[in-house]
């Protein structure tokens, strides 16, 4: 039996994440502290007192769940001696989660990984201008669905101009999110349920993540990895945009850059994982996300959330 830990992406944000563990564990508040430090901001109080508008920013969403989820393990590691080179087969991430998969297995330290993703908020944000993208969720849909019907959205009927329209996340279970230009993702909406797909709907988003339109943001991770380059993990991490495990650092570099606008393998990845013997999943931050996804990409595997101390009981009980 193998195990791998999974590290949650945006959308996993609440207001409160990480208070009880930051009240109950050192460990947890050391690593908030370095995070409010590096930022020179009170980012963790924004995690536990809101409010929700200014939490869900992307620049202050991803490092935050970063946080919660080096802190959680932080508290695995001190309270119940878990030892993440020996206990644990892969790594993986969901977008941002990524990062933090990357932290848990030391390739980045904690005030790194924080660096790189209030940069790669910000740079998401700006490369395309407010209320000129979009993404959606379709529910029902498969991949093949999906990129279908972004080909057909992709033309503009007026101008017969394209637009850009891809399939952002493969999230697996029929869940398919998908990403461009505002109008071209509208259009590929109306075409879905035209389709009967069971359900497709506009995210409430602040920009096209995922899509080549987001290439500007790409070349900004590429010159802060440049300067600020991942190290070798202790652990292989299963990379987002190959779902294959990597561990050459140079590799990891360049798939982090590849992955701002490439599409997020989920579906894959899980696919890879139990394929590579892993049949036991820690989803290790806030909320349960990859959990509830688990039980549709590996309904054989065990999957296990651990955010909070009470959940952080169980999983060393289990463990």
């Amino acid at each position: 039996m193998a195990l791998a830990l999974v590290f949650p992406g945006q959308g996993s944000q609440a207001v409160g994440m990480g208070r009880e563990l930051a009240a109950a564990f050192a460990p947890a508040r050391e690593v908030f502290e370095a995070v409010d430090e590096t930022l020179k901001q009170h980012l963790t109080r924004l995690m536990f007192e809101g409010p929700a508008e200014e939490l869900t920013l992307t620049a202050n969403a991803q490092p935050a769940l970063m946080a919660v989820s080096l802190a959680v393990l932080r508290v695995l590691e001190a309270e119940g001696g878990f030892d993440i080179k020996d206990k644990v087969a892969l790594v993986a991430g969901h977008s941002l989660g990524e990062y933090s998969a990357l932290a848990a297995v030391r390739a980045f330290d904690v005030p790194q990984a924080a660096r790189l993703l209030r940069l790669r908020g910000e740079a998401m944000q700006k490369a395309v201008p407010a209320g000129t993208g979009a993404m959606a969720a379709l529910l029902g849909a498969e991949m093949e669905q999906a990129r279908a019907i972004c080909e057909r959205a992709a033309e503009d009927p007026v101008t017969g101009e394209r637009e850009v329209v891809e399939a952002a996340n493969d999230n697996g279970g029929g869940q398919v999110v998908i990403s461009g230009h505002k109008a071209a993702v509208e259009r590929a909406v109306e075409i879905a349920k035209a389709e009967g797909v069971k359900r497709a709907m506009l995210l409430p988003v602040s920009a096209p993540f995922h899509s080549s339109l987001m290439a500007p943001a790409a070349d900004a991770m590429a010159e802060a990895l440049e300067s600020d380059p991942p190290r070798a993990p202790l652990v292989p991490v299963v990379a987002n945009v190959t779902a294959a495990k990597a561990t050459d650092p140079d590799t990891i570099r360049d798939l982090l850059v590849r992955q701002v606008t490439g599409t997020v393998r989920w579906r894959e990845c899980v696919a890879a994982m139990t394929a590579m013997g892993c049949d036991r999943f820690i989803e290790v931050g806030a909320g349960k996300v990859l959990t509830g996804l688990m039980k549709r990409n590996a309904p054989d595997a065990t999957a296990m959330a651990c955010g909070t101390p009470a959940e952080i009981e169980a999983v060393l009980k289990a463990l």
